[in-house]
C-alpha cells in the first residue's frame, strides 16, 4: 500500500480528494493536514510514502512545506496538487524538491496514476504548465524584491512597508522601482498582480 498525506487548507476539497483515492486498492491516506507547518511533522508520524500538497495554505506555503518535507522526510514524495496552475508555481516547487505538479481539476484516475508515478521516482508534470513555465522563464525578482512586494499587497506606505521588514524607505523604494520594472508594470499595484499571476509570487 502506498501511504498518503493529504494537505489542503479546504476540507470539503481534502475529503472530496481523500475518498477518492481510498477507492484505490493500492493506496491509503493515512494523514490530513490544513496547515502548510503541520505537513513535515505529519509525514514522520504517519509514515507517508507521498505528500499531496496545496500551494496556498495558512501557517506555511505548500512551496515552503515540500521543501522542509525534503530535509526532513527525504523519503516521502511530493506531488503539489492545486487550483492555481501557475507556471512560476511549477518551478519553485520543482526546485524545493516537488516530484510532481498537477492541478485539482485533474480526473480522479489520472491523480492516482500521478501518485503511482511519484512514488516510484518518476516526475509527473501538467504538460499546459510545463509548456507555460518555459514561455516565462525563471523569476526575475529577487528574494528581497519579492519581500516589498508581498509586503505591499495590502495598500500599505513605503514608511508601512519599511518598518514590516526593517528596512529605510530609500531601501524599499529602490526594491519597488527594480520589481515595478522586471515584471513591467506601471504601478507597485500592478507589479504585485503579474507577478502573483505568472507564480513568481506566492500570496
Amino acid at each position: 500500500m502506498i501511504r498518503l498525506l493529504l494537505a489542503d487548507d479546504q476540507a470539503l476539497v481534502r475529503g472530496a480528494m481523500a475518498a477518492l483515492l481510498d477507492l484505490e486498492p493500492d493506496l491509503t491516506v493515512v494523514a490530513e493536514v490544513g496547515r502548510g507547518d503541520e505537513v513535515a511533522a505529519a509525514a514522520a508520524d504517519h509514515r507517508a510514502d507521498v505528500a499531496l500538497l496545496d500551494v496556498q495554505m495558512p501557517g506555511l506555503d505548500g512551496i515552503s512545506a515540500a521543501r522542509v518535507l525534503h530535509e526532513r522526510v527525504p523519503s516521502c514524495r511530493v506531488l503539489m496538487v492545486t487550483t492555481f496552475g501557475r507556471a512560476g508555481y511549477l518551478k519553485q516547487a520543482m526546485a524545493a524538491g516537488a516530484d510532481g505538479f498537477i492541478v485539482k481539476d485533474t480526473p480522479a484516475r489520472q491523480l492516482a496514476d500521478a501518485v503511482r508515478r511519484v512514488h516510484q521516482g518518476l516526475r509527473v508534470v501538467d504538460p499546459a504548465l510545463a509548456a507555460q513555465s518555459l514561455a516565462h522563464g525563471d523569476s526575475p525578482l529577487t528574494e528581497r524584491e519579492s519581500d516589498v512586494l508581498r509586503a505591499a499587497r495590502d495598500g500599505g506606505t513605503v514608511a508601512d512597508i519599511a518598518r514590516e521588514l526593517r528596512l529605510s524607505e530609500g531601501t524599499v523604494r529602490n526594491h519597488l522601482s527594480s520589481a515595478i520594472g522586471k515584471t513591467g508594470a506601471r504601478t507597485r499595484a500592478e507589479a504585485v498582480r503579474l507577478a502573483v499571476e505568472v507564480g513568481w509570487l506566492i500570496p
